[in-house]
């Protein structure tokens, strides 16, 4: 599974993209973020409010609910502001 990571919380885990192989049972976002948490206190620091990230899955929005699988392409960024 790849994982992308912008703006801030880039800047807090310490790295833009990584590949990961998560352990069984990962199989939502939500579960996703939760096993992100244990690998260190950047990514801790990073995923402590959930509210403040948003989620892509395959380039698609999603919600903390939707499935991942192995092969996926995971996208955490925050929310967009412009105008």
């Amino acid at each position: 599974m790849k994982v992308l990571y912008f703006a801030w919380v880039r800047q807090r885990i310490g790295v833009g993209h990584e590949t990961v192989s998560p352990p069984d049972g990962v199989a939502t976002v939500a579960a996703l973020v939760d096993w992100l948490r244990t690998r260190g206190p950047g990514y801790a620091e990073a995923f402590k409010d959930t509210r403040a990230i948003r989620c892509a899955v395959n380039q698609e929005y999603v919600e903390p609910d939707h499935p991942v699988i192995a092969g996926d392409e995971v996208a955490f960024f925050p929310p967009v502001t412009g105008g």
